[in-house]
């Protein structure tokens, strides 16, 4: 393996934040990402392990034989160890034995489980092994650990708030999280523990369907299931945050329906191996999907015999390990989905609300700006968000801006002033500038575009001018390049402008709208925007999206569930989401839909409070992530 820097020792060539991004990012070198599949046997038991180099697509290869010959089996693994645990008959067995990852050969004993279990859910980090549930005959709700780097028997760890067999299991370096399952009915049931505490487990939220016999893996922060049984075989792959609270998203297909195969990841590819199709028969299918992307699942190669149903799979680098990464890791900061609503009037409020974009639910509240505003702006990048200008004594604009730190629940500060105090302005931001363009100021309203260096605290600097003067404008961007949309100027705009965030100067035209109006939610991916919304002076639902990087005219894209004025909106780079705003009066709902597709927008949940020109911004968003 070449000789690549830590986080802590990166120098000469290598740049702590190239080191940094990728590991991040999950495209550092994994240790060996070698993926091992026991069990499965069809008709009768195998001992053999079969080998995959997740990597690197291609057919299984004989890495060994399991001491305990059983299928059922949970298992977990270290950057070192594989082990696997219980297994049939039926009601359990309580054998643990392993294998060091980058030998191959015949496994060892490792030790007994505290409760003899089958068809158990099994998950880790890189230090404690996790057996949860399963079959003692009857469902369990038992909760197990091992400590991996030593050899022994398994603790008692604490209970799932429902007993239940067929689980799967999933993890981040901290956190364990336990989907569906059946009682022996199939359950929607997940729940969580901290890996490193021991205690019982908490709600998490419900799976998509009621069902059971999934795979189960994970990066370091998001975990999957792929397949399901709920009446019948499906190739269907959902999706949770694993930091957050939340029921799971569909994000994808297998390319072959079944069940009870088993499931890795390299933390950027997920694999699953073996399993039972829609006939019932086992199959000796491999296929593979990116985590951070989902869609239908590729082949990879074939196992090196059929394997049917309760196969186990471990490798060296899951989610649970820190994405495979051996030296000093980072706390997470950004791309984690966190949306933040700042303000807005319900009437004016100090209220800063929360939701996850990622995750399809309700919103709660965050913590409380320095003041009570309406009419203000909202703009971030990973680490920081803002809330600009905005009305704090009808009809005086304000030059206040305050700053949140994204990763931290909590209140806002100061941050600094605007040059120029602006209501009914529009922002965005990049990784390194916040940008503030139109609105109305202390002497009616403006072509004015100010900016600041998002990572410094202090008074922003004037950057140039809008095209057009006017207020309600709206804005997004890209990494580079900023777009300001619409507004009154007094009569309803079509204009959209835009700026080269990096370099100030006067606006640019870009094209026009396909409806002139004002006061329009506005999010983007990297590469497109969309501008939803509005009014002319009549309530819009239209949606209109641009390609950041061209300059055209807006294309319709599709419609809001309803006539909205003056919501919010953002994103976490592939979804876009539109909050609140008058329909007519004052709304709650929390609206989403795939910025890459066209069409309508579907309902998402609830905000913790009804808003309107809320400022709004994620971690997330178009502007901070590349394509």
């Amino acid at each position: 393996m070449a000789n690549y820097p830590q986080l802590d020792d990166a120098r000469g060539v290598w740049k702590l934040h190239e080191v940094y991004d990728a590991v991040m990012g999950g495209y550092w070198p994994n240790y060996a990402s070698r993926g091992l599949l026991q069990g499965g046997g069809s008709p009768s038991e195998t001992a053999q392990i079969d080998m995959i180099t997740i990597a690197s697509a291609g057919n299984a290869t004989d890495f060994g034989d399991v001491l305990t010959n059983v299928s059922g089996r949970n298992g977990y693994s270290s950057l070192v160890r594989g082990i696997f645990a219980g297994g049939s008959p039926a009601g359990g067995t309580n054998n643990i034995d392993y294998v060091t990852i980058a030998h191959q050969g015949n496994s060892s004993d490792f030790g007994d489980l505290a409760t003899s279990v089958d068809i158990a859910a099994g998950t880790s980090n890189s230090i404690r092994g996790i057996t949860a549930g399963g079959r003692t005959p009857s469902a369990s709700n038992v909760i197990q650990y091992v400590t991996m780097a030593s050899v022994g028997n398994a603790l008692d760890f604490g209970d799932l708030t429902q007993s239940r067999q067929q689980i799967s299991g999933m993890a981040s370096p901290t956190r364990a999280v336990f989907a569906g399952g059946s009682t022996p009915s199939e359950v929607n049931t997940i729940d969580f523990v901290e890996i490193m505490t021991t205690g019982n487990a908490a709600d998490f939220g419900d799976c998509t369907d009621t069902q059971y016999m999934m795979a189960g893996t994970s990066s370091s922060t998001r975990g999957v299931t792929q397949g399901a049984y709920n009446g019948g075989q499906t190739g269907v792959i959902d999706y949770l945050t694993i930091a957050s609270q939340g029921n799971m998203v569909k994000y994808g297909d297998l390319s072959v329906a079944r069940i009870s195969m088993g499931g890795t990841s390299n933390s950027v590819r997920a694999v699953d191996m073996g399993g039972q199709n829609t006939g019932g028969n086992a199959v000796n299918t491999i296929d593979y999907g990116i985590i951070p992307i989902g869609g239908t699942w590729t082949d990879f190669g074939d196992l090196t015999a059929v394997r049917g149903a309760k196969t186990v799979c471990v490798s060296d680098s899951h989610g649970g390990l820190c994405d495979g990464y051996q030296g000093t890791r980072p706390t997470p900061i950004g791309n984690t989905g966190r949306a933040l609503l700042l303000g807005g009037n319900s009437p004016s409020t100090t209220t800063i609300g929360t939701f996850n974009i990622n995750t399809l639910g309700g919103g709660t509240e965050y913590g409380d700006l320095v003041t009570a505003r309406g009419q203000q702006s909202g703009c971030g990048n990973q680490l920081r968000a803002f809330c600009v200008g905005g009305e704090i004594s009808a009809p005086s604009p304000s030059d206040q801006v305050d700053v949140i730190q994204v990763s931290t629940l909590g209140n806002a500060s100061d941050f600094g002033n605007l040059a120029t105090a602006i209501r009914l302005g529009s922002s965005y931001a990049n990784s390194t500038r916040a940008v503030n363009s139109g609105g109305t100021g202390p002497s009616g309203d403006t072509n004015v575009v100010q900016y600041a260096v998002v990572a410094t605290t202090g008074n922003w600097s004037d950057f140039g001018d809008l095209t057009v003067t006017r207020r309600e404008t709206s804005g997004t961007c890209s990494p580079t390049r900023g777009i300001t949309a619409g507004g009154f100027t007094p009569s309803a705009s079509n204009v959209l402008d835009y700026v080269t965030i990096s370099s100030a100067g006067d606006a640019t035209d870009f094209g026009d709208l396909t409806v002139a109006r004002a006061g329009i939610g506005s999010c983007a991916s990297s590469t497109r925007a969309l501008f939803g919304g509005g009014a002319t002076p009549t309530y819009q639902n239209v949606i209109d999206y641009v390609t950041i990087a061209s300059t055209s005219n807006a294309t319709d894209y599709g419609d809001l569930l309803a006539i909205t004025n003056a919501p919010g909106a953002t994103s976490n780079n592939t979804r876009g989401v539109f909050t609140g705003g008058y329909q007519p009066s004052i709304s709650n709902v929390i609206q989403y839909r795939d910025i890459s597709s066209t069409g309508n927008t579907s309902d998402f949940g609830d905000l913790n409070t009804s808003y309107a020109y809320p400022g709004t911004t994620s971690d997330s968003h178009g502007g901070v992530q590349s394509s």
